[in-house]
């Protein structure tokens, strides 16, 4: 217990150790009820207001596809991929069906899993009282040099699991009451992730399925998973090609990519609005971290999303940005944000129309 309260961590970190002691001590109800509604003053305009009423009957919607036998199909087809890959933009051609590594690192085709737990520091849509059952994948095909995970999107810390044993942990994380399963970095892993979300879905699984990803996704990839995933939820970190090449290990083409996939991730779910009792099950919900020194960019990304997506487009405007990894290398972001980088991207977002914005508290904008 000295270590927990002695160690620095990050808030990711804090919140997930607080969880387990708390449950281990049986004080589940400090996370699934002690929290006032909103600690954050978030501006999220359509968030329900009033008394809380059952969740929809409705089937989260990847299990017709497993009651059809698509789902297997649909696994297979992203298997094919994998020959020479070709998961990400990146289509680096490694052979990893026969266990080589491409520009990931990942090792061959059974996922390397962090982490899986409820997880309680994501958007309150998706955590509500029980946690968002959230599977931290190793390793990353975009590789940002200010990673703050990169313990695990780099150097791949985690550890090897068979589709069972990653179909068990999702009905885990239903069995402990999370409000859906939640994909983090899943990309290089979407086979074995159908493969293991079939086996699951036939031993009772019924959650929505969260796509939590950089948003730098091929087009032929998400066509698979149409049907498959019910909350898209997609960084959109940059749209300068020289910011993405400096940032992302060469990947020039993140914007003009990250733009297309996004308007499809639209199109497959369509936009997010939470239920009356304020949970999320499908949708579009987009994420952009401010960054030091490139607040245009920002703007950029925040009028290309008013002008080509609903004005009620869940954006998730995220002022945590902190120096970590190798951004230190680079010194026009080694260090945090400052309070007026952050009100700049917050008022464009205002002034371009967007009205379903998540945004930090009201003192960051004084």
């Amino acid at each position: 217990m000295d270590n927990f309260f002695h160690t620095c961590l990050t808030r990711r970190a804090f919140m997930e150790k607080t969880a387990k002691v708390c449950l281990k001590a049986g004080l589940s109800f400090i996370f699934f009820k002690g929290f006032p509604a909103d600690a954050s003053d978030s501006r999220v305009l359509s968030a329900s207001k009033g008394k809380e009423k059952k969740p929809s009957a409705s089937e989260p919607v990847y299990l017709k596809l497993h009651k059809s036998g698509e789902l297997a199909e649909r696994a297979a087809a992203l298997e094919s991929m994998m020959k020479e890959c070709r998961l990400c933009p990146r289509q680096c051609g490694a052979d990893r069906i026969s266990g080589g590594k491409g520009f990931c690192k990942a090792p061959g085709m059974l996922p390397v899993i962090a982490s899986a737990n409820p997880h309680f520091g994501e958007e309150r849509p998706l955590v509500g009282r029980g946690g968002s059952g959230t599977i931290f994948f190793s390793h990353c095909n975009l590789r940002c040099v200010f990673c703050q995970n990169w313990e695990i999107s780099h150097a791949g810390r985690g550890a090897g699991h068979s589709l069972e044993n990653l179909a068990d942990r999702m009905l885990a994380m239903q069995k402990a009451g999370c409000h859906n399963i939640n994909l983090v970095t899943p990309t290089h892993y979407s086979a074995a992730i159908l493969r293991a979300l079939d086996l699951a879905a036939k031993k009772g699984l019924c959650l929505p399925v969260v796509y939590n990803t950089s948003g730098w996704e091929r087009a032929e990839v998400l066509s698979l998973l149409d049907g498959v995933v019910d909350i898209y939820l997609p960084d959109f970190k940059f749209k300068d090609s020289s910011i993405s090449s400096d940032y992302a290990a060469g990947a020039d083409s993140y914007g003009e990519i990250t733009a297309r996939a996004i308007l499809e991730m639209q199109r497959q779910v369509g936009t997010a609005l939470p239920e009356s009792d304020g949970i999320m099950k499908k949708g579009l919900m987009i994420r952009h971290l401010v960054m030091p020194g490139h607040t245009k960019d920002s703007v950029r990304i925040i009028e290309w999303i008013a002008r080509n997506l609903p004005e009620n487009t869940y954006v998730n405007i995220m002022a945590q940005y902190n120096p970590a990894y190798k951004a230190f290398d680079h010194p026009e972001i080694a260090r945090r944000i400052s309070t007026e980088e952050y009100r700049e991207v917050v008022r464009a977002a205002e002034k371009a129309g967007l009205v379903n914005l998540d945004v930090r508290g009201s003192w960051w904008l004084r």
